[in-house]
């Protein structure tokens, strides 16, 4: 388990070790009899997945049973074995502020509340087990994805096959500690975890069909479509802020992982371990990792600690393309024409500060273009103005930059805003654009012309 992606403004995420529950939650295994593990089924499982997977376990993984109240202990474990309460507490007031989460949310009741509601088993690369889950109801598999492959008595082979390839993953590309180096990024984190889940659901579900091609990576692509909408209803009141990175690193993350399969079986699978994708935006469009590589630009946040001398940097982060539009189709709707900026997605980084309970956030979000980067200025400031209004706030742009100001600082930013353009730092852009110049409307418009 790796809940720790709990932390920073970083949505919450489920962690590599969350099992393929998201699509199979509550179906009883089939491996657990009278309270025991079947070790003769669990070790057949463990055998077929290195054949499918074409990896080979470097130690046994043992698989033990938990029940749903020692998981919820384990998740709040992980959690502090990362990041403390106040931590927690900032980068979810954090989030809040900046329109990620919604107000007043408690980051840490929900992560454990949603952690919690979907876990039916988890490899954890802590102790090196399999943890399957006691007291799962039998149900009915919410998505007719299965039906035209695989048997149900076969969708609890598929889980601990899932959660069996996450072992694998650990043990041949050290993963956990890959993911350990991330702790300051979430969106290059969860990047990487889009690769693992990704892996992990294909190989699965590989599994139980008995075989492994490129068929099989295009009908697991193409039922997964509906994978939000099931998993919305199963978690009703989850916010989004939560949900949709959640969610993100199966659909797109088979989406990705299949193009990779596509391009060169499961080597190039394994490649992706060893130069993994270094942004959501790449995962988002595959061509930005395969064809023609675009890697975020660095951003640096500084220039404001001699201002701010009673505030401690907290945390800080950075969002990436699917965070800012999960923002800004929160603040607009989901098919809002402003929405597509978040495409030209450049870099960013952001400070999160902390001064007794208050809570601020220094941000600079870089785009391709000038253009761009007014687009977003714009959209943004107007979205903040309406949906927190009661939350100091200062958006500024300088060329293809934007920085955000909020919290009780805001009230300095006359002189802040200053200091931090010029001892900040913004990478350079490609020397080839990826895209033609975003065209912007007329002044007040509400339209936006498509960005990729």
């Amino acid at each position: 388990m790796n809940a720790r992606s709990v932390g920073h403004v970083r949505r919450p995420i489920a962690s590599i070790a969350i099992v393929a529950a998201l699509l199979f939650a509550g179906c009883a295994y089939s491996l657990i009899s009278g309270g025991k593990i079947n070790e003769t089924h669990a070790s057949a499982v463990e055998t077929g997945i290195q054949q499918i997977r074409q990896l080979s376990f470097k130690t046994h993984v043992p698989v033990v049973l938990k029940n749903p109240d020692e998981v919820e202990q384990m998740v709040l474990d992980d959690l502090k074995r990362d990041y403390t309460d106040d931590q927690i507490d900032a980068d979810g007031k954090a989030g809040s502020m900046l329109g990620l989460f919604p107000p007043g949310m408690d980051l840490k009741a929900q992560t454990v509340k949603l952690l919690k509601s979907q876990i039916a088993g988890f490899y954890d690369p802590h102790t090196k087990q399999m943890v399957l889950v006691q007291g799962l109801n039998d149900t009915t598999v919410p998505d007719r994805m299965l039906e035209f492959a695989v048997q149900r008595d076969l969708v609890n082979d598929m889980l601990l096959a899932h959660e069996l390839t996450h072992a694998l993953q650990d043990q041949n590309y050290g993963l956990q500690d890959n993911l350990d180096k991330l702790k300051d990024n979430s969106d290059e984190e969860l990047a990487l975890k889009s690769v693992a889940e990704g892996d992990a659901t294909i190989s699965g579900f590989a599994y139980v069909a008995g075989r492994m091609d490129n068929s099989i990576a295009d009908t697991l692509t193409s039922h997964l479509k509906d994978l939000p909408e099931t998993f919305a209803a199963q978690s009703k009141g989850t916010p989004e802020g939560l949900s949709t990175p959640l969610i993100f690193q199966y659909s797109d993350g088979v989406r990705f992982v299949s193009e990779a399969y596509k391009r060169g079986g499961w080597k190039a699978v394994d490649a992706l371990y060893l130069k993994p994708p270094l942004s959501t935006q790449q995962i988002i469009d595959p061509s930005l990792y395969f064809d023609h590589p675009i890697a975020p630009i660095a951003v640096s946040v500084d220039g404001y600690q001699s201002m701010l001398k009673d505030w401690s940097k907290i945390d800080e982060d950075t969002f990436g393309e699917l965070s800012i539009q999960l923002i800004l189709q929160q603040g607009y709707s989901k098919n809002a024409p402003q929405v597509a900026v978040a495409k030209r997605w450049a870099g960013d980084r952001m400070a999160i500060l902390k001064r007794g309970p208050d809570v601020a956030v220094i941000w600079i979000a870089a785009f391709h273009d000038d253009e761009s980067a007014n687009q977003f200025e714009d959209a943004y400031r107007i979205m903040l103005d309406r949906t927190r209004a009661n939350v100091p706030h200062s958006v500024e742009r300088r060329g293809n930059a934007v920085l955000v100001i909020t919290g009780a600082i805001t009230n300095q930013s006359a002189t802040l805003g200053p200091a931090v353009w010029k001892a900040s730092t913004i990478g350079k852009q490609p020397s080839t654009p990826i895209w033609p110049p975003l065209k912007i409307e007329a002044a007040g418009s509400e339209g936006l012309a498509s960005a990729r």
